[in-house]
Formats: C-alpha cells, sequence, structure tokens
C-alpha cells in the first residue's frame, strides 16, 4: 500500500527572515542611540565643517562639552534641583488634574460651566503670568512648582474627561446588564477604560513639566536650577555653557518621559496585548 505524502512547498531562494529591531530589547536601546548620533553628528557637521550657524548662536558640541566638563558638579546640582521641581510640580498637576477630569466627566452641567474658563486659562501664554507669580509668590518654590502646574493641568484634565467619557458601548451595556451600580461600573468598567487615555495626558504634560520648571527658574530662581543657570551664563555671553544646561534638560525631559512610559507598562500590561500598541 502506497502512502501519500503531502506535497512541501520549494523553499523560496533569497529568502531572509524580517527582523525586527524596533521591536526587539536591543533595538529599544540601540536606535535612541543611534538617533542621538545623527543629531550630533549633524550638529557638527553644521558647526564645525560647513559652518553653517555661527558658533555664537551655537557652538560646536566639543565646545559644549568643554565647557562642561569644568561646571559638571554644579550642573548636576542645578540638574538636581530643576527635576525635583519638575516632579513635584507634575504629581500635583497630575492629581488635581484627574480629580477636576472626573468631575466634569461626571456632570454635564460642571463641564458646561468650567470648561471655557480651563481653556481661556490654557490659551494664554505663560511666560505673561510669570512675572506676576513673582511678584504675588515672591521668589522660589511656590512661582515655579505653580508654573509646572499651569502647563500640565490642562491636558491632564482633557485626556481624562476623554477617556472616562468615551467609554466603549459594549462595555457600558455590559455594565448594566450586570445591574452594576454607578460606583461598580466606574471603578470595573469606565476608569479601566479612560487609563489608556489618562496616560495619554500625562506623557504630553511631563515634557511640560520641564518646560514649566526652567521657565519658572528664569523669572523666580536667584541662586539654583538649570533655568537660572541658562539666564547667567548666557547674560554673560558664554553660550558653550548655556547649552550644556540645554544639554541636561532635554536629557532629563528623555528620562522622565520613558519614566512616566514605563509606569504606564507597568500598571497596564493589558493594552499592549489587546491593542496594535508596539
Amino acid at each position: 500500500m502506497t502512502v501519500l505524502k503531502p506535497a512541501q512547498a520549494p523553499p523560496l531562494r533569497g529568502f531572509r527572515p524580517r527582523v525586527r529591531l524596533g521591536g526587539s530589547r536591543a533595538g529599544v536601546v540601540l536606535l535612541p542611540l543611534l538617533g542621538m548620533v545623527v543629531v550630533v553628528t549633524g550638529w557638527w557637521l553644521a558647526t564645525s565643517v560647513f559652518e553653517l550657524i555661527h558658533p555664537v548662536v551655537l557652538p560646536p558640541p566639543q565646545d559644549v562639552y568643554t565647557a562642561f566638563q569644568p561646571r559638571v558638579v554644579r550642573l548636576l546640582e542645578h540638574t538636581l534641583v530643576t527635576t525635583t521641581s519638575t516632579v513635584v510640580g507634575f504629581v500635583l498637576s497630575s492629581v488635581a488634574g484627574i480629580l477636576m477630569g472626573l468631575v466634569l466627566a461626571g456632570s454635564q452641567v460642571v463641564e458646561r460651566m468650567f470648561s471655557p474658563l480651563l481653556v481661556a486659562v490654557n490659551a494664554v501664554p505663560k511666560i505673561v503670568i510669570a512675572p506676576l507669580l513673582v511678584v504675588a509668590l515672591g521668589w522660589g518654590q511656590r512661582p515655579i512648582l505653580t508654573m509646572v502646574f499651569l502647563l500640565c493641568f490642562f491636558p491632564i484634565v482633557l485626556s481624562t474627561v476623554t477617556g472616562l467619557t468615551s467609554t466603549p458601548a459594549d462595555l457600558a451595556e455590559l455594565a448594566r446588564s450586570l445591574d452594576a451600580s454607578r460606583w461598580q461600573a466606574f471603578r470595573k468598567v469606565r476608569l479601566p477604560a479612560a487609563l489608556p487615555q489618562i496616560f495619554v495626558g500625562l506623557k504630553v504634560a511631563m515634557p511640560l513639566a520641564a518646560t514649566g520648571a526652567v521657565l519658572g527658574e528664569f523669572f523666580a530662581s536667584d541662586k539654583d536650577g538649570l533655568g537660572f543657570f541658562i539666564v547667567q551664563t548666557s547674560g554673560m555671553g558664554n553660550t558653550a555653557a548655556t547649552w550644556a544646561a540645554v544639554v541636561l534638560v532635554a536629557a532629563m525631559s528623555i528620562l522622565l518621559y520613558f519614566g512616566v512610559v514605563l509606569v504606564e507598562r507597568l500598571f497596564l500590561p493589558w493594552v499592549r496585548e489587546t491593542t496594535s500598541a508596539r
């Protein structure tokens, strides 16, 4: 008796398995480093090789590094102060913004009353308010934290309201079919469904928090912070040291942003499993 074997497809010539570097653990580290190398190389070419930008405006990267070396301890101290202001202001605005979002999402009357006011406050350029904060609150941390709060508050409120008012219809219908109370539906359905959108607002707000801290230090700090250091060195014409502080602000913002991303992945692992998120 002859046994028939299934036909085997001929091997594809020249086929190689596709490697997704961006989705691997190595790609998470290597690709950002590669991007930094590309940016620094372009910076060096524009300032040192082709001399497209005057060094007073943008010094070459080697000059910035030279200015950074003798001031490393001082710059790190300023970075710690700015990072503390950024994180504290971000946490305060996150708590207040999420609570305000809960109130607005829970009452259509309240939402219609106060949404225009929130939009108006957010539309006012914060650099206009900064000197007034110094007059009202004095020098130090209070006006700086207030500036961080003002920049972060609106996107967190908006993302919270959007998340809580866009619960999938099938989940809302499921809660009603199970005769869940309003609190049970909120805790088991609406809030979990809104968390991805809330984290979108938090990720938008974190870089704004760094911006607010530096902007507040421009006006309200008299001795500490990267914003104070930038004002001090730029006033003396030392643009290389100024750009060293700017680079530290950028590095701080990147680390804090990915800190929020890490918290999201730890607390919401199901988002990556149930959506097309990478």
